[in-house]
């Protein structure tokens, strides 16, 4: 792996292997998600907990100070809107230009295995690969599902991360399944777990982030389920004890209700 690549990609992945990322990316189709109609406000008090961020060029100029920026995941992909015909027709929306002018560690984009637009999602990750590769950006592929969550099974998921890591992409974002030691198994790059709708309990996602690890995850890139919770800094110190400490769901809880109670800074 040549220096530039390589740089970036330390910059994500801590020296202890693992990574937290935070999405704040959502708006690119949601518009003003629910506690992120303001990114800056809702960036600012959790930027210090988080290794990078995944982000739109746009939110990225206007809502984060370039002198206290973590490493950024710029997301190149979108042209859709939750109330269009098709989330899955995706097209690259950012230049490398683009992304070499605002200093990226990586660049995201997502694509839509099994849906009608599976062959573009697939080429837009294949050109945007041989881009990152000339300049020594790395690639993260999302396999996103669209509204069809009932597809989240270890045998689907398996195939999207296979199928991306395949086409040159350096870091995987996916779903936690049962059997998720599966879809690790047949990756053969590292795989961060993406959180989806929030859940009704913060000891849920906990165990989720725990086991996922345990089974080869190395790392999250979970938003709603920091920044819509209720307090969304007691989480993301939480989520970080149990992927750069190894803390328990158990431990994670008891830190997390610590600090929500004021008792832990």
């Amino acid at each position: 792996m040549e220096w530039g690549m390589a740089n970036r990609m330390a910059q994500l992945i801590q020296s202890d292997g693992h990574c937290l990322f935070l999405p704040v990316d959502h708006g690119y189709f949601q518009g003003p998600t629910r506690r992120l109609e303001e990114p800056r406000k809702t960036l600012e008090p959790l930027l210090p907990y988080a290794d990078a961020i995944f982000i739109t060029r746009g939110v990225l100029r206007s809502s984060v100070e370039p002198d206290s920026a973590k490493p950024i995941i710029l997301r190149v992909s979108g042209g859709t809107s939750i109330i269009g015909k098709d989330l899955a027709n995706e097209g690259i929306t950012t230049s490398i230009e683009e992304a070499i002018r605002l200093n990226v560690a990586a660049m995201g984009l997502s694509i839509f295995v099994g849906s009608d637009y599976e062959h573009e999602s697939l080429l837009n990750l294949s050109k945007l690969v041989d881009e990152g590769e000339k300049y020594g950006i790395p690639v993260m592929a999302v396999t996103a599902v669209g509204k069809e969550l009932e597809k989240r099974d270890a045998r689907y998921l398996a195939l999207c991360c296979r199928i991306a890591a395949e086409l040159g992409a350096r870091v995987v974002k996916t779903y936690y399944c049962e059997e998720f030691e599966k879809v690790v198994k047949g990756c053969p790059v590292p795989i961060v777990m993406a959180g989806g709708p929030q859940v009704d309990t913060e000891l849920e996602v906990f165990e989720f982030v725990y086991d996922g690890i345990q089974k080869g995850a190395i790392g999250v890139n979970l938003g709603r389920n920091v920044w819509q919770n209720d307090f969304p800094v007691a989480m993301i110190k939480a989520l970080r004890a149990i992927i750069h400490e190894n803390a328990t769901p158990k431990a994670a809880q008891e830190l997390y209700d610590s600090v929500k109670s004021g008792k832990q800074q």
